[in-house]
C-alpha cells in the first residue's frame, strides 16, 4: 500500500485503486482507464501517482497527430534521461516502446487526455489492442500498467462499450466523481456550521476545482454567504460566472448545444418527467430522448426511476452550478454585466429558495438516508431511495412524495422508509407526520408486523409538539440539517 499524498484531499478509495493497479507485480502489461468530468482532480491524481511511483505521464493537447507524436516523443526522452527528442514515426511504435518502459518492475504509464489523440486518430484503440494482445511481447514479458485518462466521458466510456477494441482489455475502469456533500463541506472549510455548508454545496456542488476558480475560499459565515455569491459567482470577471454554460459545450459528443441547453433550462425551472420537458420545449415526448440521454451521459442531469413504477422516471440536475447558471446566470446576465449583482441576487430570493435550496435539500435526504443513516434509523440496509407519486381516491389525485428507501432497487422490494424534506423557513409540525401516516396506508405492499417507518427532514427544525410525539415512537425519525451533516 502506497501512502496517499499529503496534497490529495480525500480520494483514498481512487488512491487505493490506482496505486493497487500500478504496482501490482504480476507479469503482464496491463490496461486500466480513468474518467470523469472536468475539474473534478483527476490530473492531480495521475500526477501525484506518477511522482510517488516514478511513473511516466503524457498530457495529449487539442492539436494535430504529428504535434502530439512530437511532443509525446520529447517527454518520453525526458522520462528516459536521453539528451534529445525521440521521433516517433508512429503510434504504433510510440506505443510498443511505452510498454517496454515496464520491462524491468512495474511501472506506470499514464496518458492523460486520451480523447484528443483518439479525435485525430481514431485508429488509436485498435493499435492499443493490438499491443496489448495475449501472446504479444508486452503481455508476455513486462509489468507495464499503462492508464489512459481522459474528461470526454462519452468517448471514454465507449472505449470498453459493444465492440470496441479495447473491450476485455482493461482491468481498471476508474470514474472520479465530485466529492460527496460531507466531503465538499470539509474541503471548502465550511463543516463547522451545515447551514452554510448546505447553501454552498446548492450553488457550487462537489468539484474540487471550483474552489480555486472562486478565489481559494468560501463564504466566512452566512452573513457573507449573499455578498460571496454575488463576487465569486454572479460576477463577470469571476471564472465560475460562464462555467455552467461552459460544462455543455465542452463536451465534444454534444452537437447541438442550443437545444441541450434547453432542455436544462426546463429541468431547472421544474419541469421533472419526461412529458413536462417535452411541453417546456414545445417538442412531442417521443423527440427528446436523445437529449436527455445525452445530458445523462455526459453527467448533467440525473434520471431517477420512481420507487413504485419504475418507468415513470424524473429528471434532476446533477451538478448545482448549471441549475444556477440556467436560473440566474444566463437569464439576468445583461443585469450581471452591468454591475448589478446585488439587486439580481435579492430578486431572485424566491427562486433561489424554491428551484434551487428545496430541490437541492430533498436530493441530500436521497443521499443521506443511502450512504449515511444507520440500520437502526431505516431498519434494515437500503438498496434504493428514490422518489414516487401514490394515487389517492380520498383526495382524487396523486401525493408526491420525496424519498422511499426500499431493501433493493427493484419498484417490488420491501419498503424500508417513506419520507419527505422540507426547505421552509418554518419549524415543521405534527400535520406533515399525518400526511405521512396517510401516504402509508395507501402503499401497494408492506409488511403489517414492519411498517415503514416515517422520515421527515428540516432545514429550520421541528416544532415541540412533533419532537415529542417522534421521541415516544419508534417508527418516526426526524432529521435537522445537523443530522443529514453529522448524524446517522
Amino acid at each position: 500500500m502506497v501512502d496517499k499524498p499529503g496534497q490529495l484531499f480525500d480520494r483514498e478509495t481512487e488512491w487505493a485503486e490506482l496505486t493497487e493497479f500500478a504496482t501490482s507485480d504480476e507479469l503482464g502489461a496491463t490496461l486500466g482507464l480513468v474518467y470523469g468530468r472536468r475539474r473534478q482532480g483527476k490530473t492531480l491524481l495521475l500526477e501525484l501517482l506518477a511522482l510517488e511511483l516514478g511513473g511516466f505521464m503524457f498530457a495529449a493537447t487539442q492539436q494535430s497527430e504529428a504535434q502530439n507524436l512530437a511532443d509525446l516523443g520529447a517527454a518520453y526522452a525526458a522520462y528516459r534521461g536521453l539528451r534529445q527528442p525521440v521521433m516517433f514515426t508512429g503510434y504504433r511504435e510510440a506505443i510498443d516502446e511505452m510498454l517496454l518502459l515496464g520491462a524491468e518492475r512495474s511501472t506506470a504509464v499514464i496518458i492523460d487526455e486520451f480523447p484528443y489523440l483518439v479525435a485525430v486518430t481514431p485508429a488509436l484503440p485498435s493499435y492499443l489492442q493490438q499491443a496489448l494482445s495475449p501472446m504479444g511481447n508486452a503481455r508476455q514479458g513486462t509489468r507495464t500498467r499503462m492508464v489512459l485518462c481522459g474528461s470526454a466521458l462519452t468517448t471514454m466510456a465507449q472505449l470498453l462499450g459493444g465492440g470496441a477494441p479495447l473491450r476485455g482489455r482493461a482491468r481498471l475502469e476508474l470514474v472520479v466523481r465530485p466529492f460527496g456533500f460531507r466531503e465538499a463541506a470539509e474541503f471548502w472549510d465550511v463543516a463547522h456550521d451545515p447551514e452554510l455548508a448546505f447553501r454552498l454545496h446548492a450553488l457550487t456542488g462537489g468539484t474540487p476545482a471550483y474552489k480555486d476558480m472562486c478565489g481559494g475560499a468560501g463564504p466566512r459565515s452566512l452573513a457573507d454567504f449573499g455578498s460571496w455569491v454575488q463576487r465569486r459567482l454572479l460576477n463577470p470577471a469571476s471564472a465560475m460566472f460562464r462555467e455552467g454554460g461552459l460544462l455543455l459545450r465542452e463536451e465534444p459528443s454534444i452537437t447541438d448545444p442550443t437545444s441541450y441547453a434547453a432542455t436544462l433550462g426546463a429541468i431547472s425551472a421544474g419541469a421533472n418527467r419526461r412529458s413536462e420537458i417535452a411541453a417546456a420545449l414545445g417538442r412531442p415526448a417521443s423527440a427528446i430522448a436523445h437529449l436527455l440521454d445525452g445530458l445523462e451521459d455526459v453527467g448533467l442531469i440525473e434520471q431517477l426511476d420512481d420507487a413504485l413504477r419504475g418507468k415513470r422516471s424524473v429528471f434532476r440536475i446533477a451538478e448545482p452550478i448549471v441549475r444556477l447558471h440556467q436560473l440566474i446566470t444566463a437569464r439576468y446576465e445583461p443585469e450581471l454585466v452591468a454591475g448589478r449583482a446585488n439587486r439580481v441576487w435579492e430578486r431572485s430570493a424566491a427562486t433561489v429558495s424554491a428551484k434551487i435550496l428545496g430541490p437541492h435539500f430533498e436530493e441530500l435526504a436521497r443521499q443521506w438516508c443511502m450512504h449515511y443513516a444507520d440500520e437502526q434509523t431505516l431498519g434494515a440496509i437500503p438498496g434504493a431511495v428514490r422518489p414516487t407519486e401514490i394515487a389517492c381516491r380520498e383526495h382524487q389525485g396523486g401525493h408526491e412524495l420525496d424519498l422511499v428507501v426500499t431493501e433493493a432497487p427493484s419498484d417490488k422490494s420491501l419498503i424500508l422508509a417513506i419520507g419527505e424534506a422540507k426547505e421552509t423557513n418554518a419549524a415543521v409540525g405534527q400535520a406533515q407526520l399525518r400526511r405521512l401516516e396517510h401516504l402509508r396506508g395507501l402503499l401497494p405492499s408492506t409488511r403489517v408486523d414492519l411498517p415503514p417507518k416515517l422520515l421527515l427532514f428540516s432545514r429550520s427544525g421541528f416544532t415541540p409538539g412533533l419532537t415529542e410525539e417522534a421521541n415516544a415512537r419508534p417508527d418516526v425519525e426526524l432529521a435537522t440539517l445537523e443530522r443529514v451533516y453529522r448524524g446517522s
